[in-house]
C-alpha cells in the first residue's frame, strides 16, 4: 500500500517519540505485579523495620505488594549483588545504607561495583549515633575525654559491631580528627559490644542513639556527644562531637536503589512515592519513633551524589586507618 506523502512524513517525524511515549506509559502502569525489596540486614533490625514500613506504604499507594526479603550475610554484599544482577525492570529493589558506601572500598574483590551497578532512587531516613562511655571512665565531657585519652594512649578500648561497621568507622573518623589513639575491639554485632560496654570490659562505643538510650537514661552509660551536625532531640542536653572536633559529622542512613539501567521513568515514580512517604505525617512520626532523622525530599540525582560523597568520605578513613575486612 502506498501511503500519501503527508501521512508518511508524519509517521517518520513522530517515530523517535514513540519509545519515550511507550516508556512513560509503561512507567505509569508500574507496578503490575509483586515487587521484591532485598534487605541485607536481619529481620527485626532497625533497617528491616524501616523497609517494612516503606513497603507497606508503597503497597497501599501502588496497588501491588512490596515484599521484604532479608539476606543478612556478608555485611549486605550478598543482598547488593543479588539486586545488581537482577533484571532492570523495577521489580527488584535494594535497601541501601551506610554499609554499602563503606563496603565499596573495604572489599577489594566484590562481583559488583556498588556505585556503578546500583541506580539511586531516594533517601528514606538518617540515624544519629552517640559517643558513650562506661561510667568507670573518669571523664564527664568530651573535652575531658580527649585530654584523658591523649594522656593514656592505647589504654582505652573502643567497641564496635565489627570491622568495617558504621560503629567502627565513626570511631576511626573521631580518632583521626581528634588525634587520639584507642584500641579497636570488634564484636559480631552491636548487641554483644554494648553488653561488654555496660560490663566495663570496654570503655567507649559509638552506637545508634535509640539502642543506647534506655541505658543512658538508667545511668548505666554516660553520653559524651552525638555524631550529627546538630543536637539530638532525644538527647537535647548533649553536645555534638563537632562542637569540640570541628568538621566531624557521621550519620547512618537508609534509602532505596535499583539495578542500573532501570528505566528512569520507573525510578522517578518510585522517587516520588518515597518523597510522599517521608512527607506523610504518620510515616514521619514512625521514623522519628525509630530514632530516624527525616530528610527533605530529594531527587535520584541528589541521592546519587550523596551516596557517592559518603563512599569517598569513608574510603579516606579506611585507607588512612589501613582497615581490612575480617
Amino acid at each position: 500500500m502506498k501511503l500519501p506523502r503527508r501521512t508518511f512524513l508524519h509517521l517518520v517525524t513522530g517515530a523517535p517519540a514513540l519509545p519515550a511515549m511507550l516508556r512513560i506509559a509503561w512507567a505509569q502502569a508500574y507496578p503490575t505485579r509483586q515487587v521484591r525489596v532485598i534487605v541485607g540486614q536481619a529481620a527485626g533490625s532497625g533497617s528491616d523495620t524501616v523497609a517494612r514500613l516503606m513497603g507497606q506504604f508503597l503497597s497501599e499507594r501502588l496497588g501491588q505488594q512490596f515484599v521484604i526479603e532479608n539476606r543478612p550475610v556478608a555485611t549486605g554484599n550478598i543482598a547488593t549483588e543479588a539486586v545488581a544482577r537482577s533484571p532492570p525492570d523495577g521489580y527488584t529493589l535494594l535497601l541501601v545504607n551506610t554499609s554499602n558506601a563503606i563496603n565499596a572500598t573495604l572489599y577489594d574483590r566484590l562481583n559488583f561495583d556498588f556505585i556503578r551497578d546500583i541506580a539511586p532512587i531516594g533517601e528514606i531516613a538518617a540515624f544519629e549515633f552517640v559517643m558513650e562511655v562506661n561510667p568507670s571512665v573518669p571523664t564527664k565531657t568530651l573535652r575531658e575525654f580527649i585530654t584523658y585519652v591523649k594522656a593514656n594512649p592505647g589504654k582505652i578500648n573502643m567497641a564496635s559491631a565489627g570491622i568495617g561497621s558504621a560503629h567502627h568507622l565513626f570511631g576511626e573518623l573521631f580518632k583521626m580528627m581528634a588525634g587520639v589513639e584507642m584500641v579497636h575491639v570488634p564484636y559480631r554485632g552491636s548487641t554483644p559490644a554494648l553488653t561488654d560496654l555496660l560490663g566495663g570490659q570496654v570503655q567507649v562505643m559509638f552506637d545508634a542513639t535509640t539502642s543506647s538510650l534506655p541505658h543512658i537514661r538508667a545511668g548505666k552509660l554516660r553520653p559524651l556527644a552525638v555524631t550529627t551536625a546538630t543536637r539530638s532531640e532525644l538527647l537535647p542536653d548533649i553536645p555534638t562531637i563537632g562542637d569540640f572536633v570541628p568538621g566531624y559529622e557521621a550519620n547512618g542512613w537508609l534509602g532505596f536503589g535499583a539495578p542500573k539501567h532501570t528505566p528512569s521513568a520507573v525510578v522517578d515514580r518510585l522517587n516520588n512515592e518515597i518523597n510522599s512517604a517521608i512527607s506523610d505525617s504518620a510515616i514521619r512520626a514512625r521514623l522519628v519513633d525509630l530514632g530516624g532523622l527525616v530528610p527533605p525530599p530529594s531527587s535520584p540525582t541528589d541521592f546519587g551524589k550523596f551516596v557517592a560523597d559518603e563512599a569517598k568520605k569513608w574510603a579516606k578513613v579506611i585507607r588512612a586507618a589501613n582497615i581490612r575486612p575480617e
